[in-house]
């Protein structure tokens, strides 16, 4: 018997990601281009301050995930943590974007210290808030929905940011605030929309899904995971398609102002870079937000994984065309992002819900559930392809020969045009590879169900 979920459950669920991806894609989209042209840091050791600290924070990931699977309260195990984090996730993301009066030397340890509390406290919030989709409901398809919700709460949070933010931080600039000021105050606001939107889905959401045995050890845990060769492939997959998002994301505002640059374009007249790069990022969340609402249909036709293989592989087509676009051909390379955000909106709500099944594929082959463990798993992926993405692109920037706020050689826009369109279409080709090794089939699956609810049942 399956647990239906209501549409204002749904919604709430969603929010959780709206709150996360406002900071998510701050990160992704503006926290480089933040360090090396406002900080003033170097891309290479941003590249490996983003590596270190991302190292850290992965090993965070399943650590936070046997603490939530053993938090037992009135509440629930990971609903609680949505109530408990969601200010300090606030302030945090406020300093990480503050640049205080110091030397080189010490914004370099300012950003490494905020950054790793930033990295922590997204990892306290969000693994329990993954982990949660896990038990709101046992039904795979239910679980598809709540996955698409969910990203429509993501795609929604990204959208409001990219196409406030050029605005909000002129609006500061020109209240007569510098950059640093401009940027701290934008972030601000975001920090009061995010935990308002975490509490919220605390309040609206409910823990349904109960293990057929609550008594586990770390260790039996640990051994359950390293045998699912499942999770493996899932982690794999998982990793790619990040490094494919972060690559493309991090390098949207440099190929904007250092190669697009100004545009004089037909009916809107003169065009600052800026504001072609907020629309451009604004129009790639909304073509993965419309990829996320394609992703329950599609998946239901062709099944999970060839719905997972086929897009990343129209990905990583159309992200290599990218390549050879002239800068002038602003229609061309709107075009292109439409087509490959489409695609890449449909992976993402599919991984989730993949994570899912295998932990129920644990659970029956086991007879343990580690939900939490099996999530924050999705979680550590998504940080170790944010961790090499973010890396390689200070490295690349480097390597290239970018130097921030300068006419850039022909070299440093060869490396930019390379890291927007043929190194991420290499992660996409590289998750849609791995995936074909996946065998927890939809067919598969709904046997796994029956029998789980069978046991429960008895």
């Amino acid at each position: 018997m399956s647990d239906n979920i209501k549409f204002k459950e749904k919604v709430g669920y969603g929010f959780g990601d709206f709150a996360s991806s406002m900071f998510w894609k701050l990160f992704s989209m503006f926290l480089m281009i933040y360090y090396t042209d406002v900080v003033e840091l170097s891309p290479a050791s941003v590249g490996t301050m983003f590596l270190l600290t991302r190292l850290w924070d992965g090993l965070n990931d399943p650590i936070m995930g046997i603490i939530s699977d053993r938090t037992k309260t009135r509440m629930g195990k990971f609903r609680p943590y949505l109530l408990w984090v969601a200010i300090p996730f606030g302030v945090i993301g406020v300093l990480t974007f503050s640049t205080p009066d110091l030397g080189p030397s010490g914004k370099l340890i300012y950003a490494y210290v905020t950054y790793t509390l930033m990295m922590m406290v997204y990892t306290a919030i969000n693994v329990p808030y993954s982990s949660l989709m896990g038990v709101m409901t046992s039904d795979t398809k239910e679980r598809t929905s709540l996955a698409s919700f969910r990203f429509i709460g993501a795609y929604s949070g990204g959208i409001f940011m990219t196409a406030t933010v050029p605005y909000l931080l002129d609006f500061f600039k020109n209240s007569g605030s510098d950059d640093a000021q401009s940027y701290q105050f934008t972030v601000a606001i975001y920090a009061v929309v995010a935990a308002f939107f975490f509490i919220l889905t605390f309040l609206w959401t409910k823990e349904r899904v109960k293990p057929l045995e609550e008594k586990s050890s770390i260790a039996k845990d640990l051994k359950d995971l390293a045998k699912n060769n499942q999770w493996f492939i899932m982690l794999g997959a998982g990793i790619s398609v990040l490094i494919f998002n972060s690559l493309r994301d991090g390098s949207i505002m440099y190929y904007f102002k250092y190669f697009v640059k100004d545009q004089d374009l037909p009916f809107f007249g003169a065009v600052q870079w800026d504001k072609l790069a907020g629309a451009y990022m604004t129009l790639w969340l909304v073509t993965n937000l419309l990829g996320v609402l394609l992703a329950k249909p599609l998946s239901a036709k062709f099944g999970k994984k060839i719905t997972f293989i086929g897009a990343m592989l129209v990905a990583c087509v159309f992200s290599a065309i990218f390549y050879f676009v002239d800068p002038n051909s602003v229609s061309m390379i709107f075009g292109l992002n439409i087509v490959i955000g489409l695609s890449a909106g449909i992976v993402l709500p599919l991984i989730w819900s993949m994570y899912a099944d295998i932990a129920d594929y644990s659970e029956w082959k086991t007879g343990r559930r580690a939900t939490g463990l099996v999530f924050s798993s999705s979680s550590m992926s998504q940080k170790m392809g944010w961790t090499l993405g973010g890396a390689i692109t200070g490295w690349l920037l480097a390597a290239y020969g970018f130097e921030a706020n300068a006419e850039q050689t022909s070299e440093s826009l060869k490396g930019i045009r390379l890291m927007i369109s043929i190194y991420p279409a290499v992660g996409a080709l590289l998750s849609a590879l791995v995936l074909l090794l996946y065998k927890l089939t939809d067919v598969f699956m709904e046997r796994v169900t029956t029998d789980l609810e069978a046991r429960r049942n008895k």
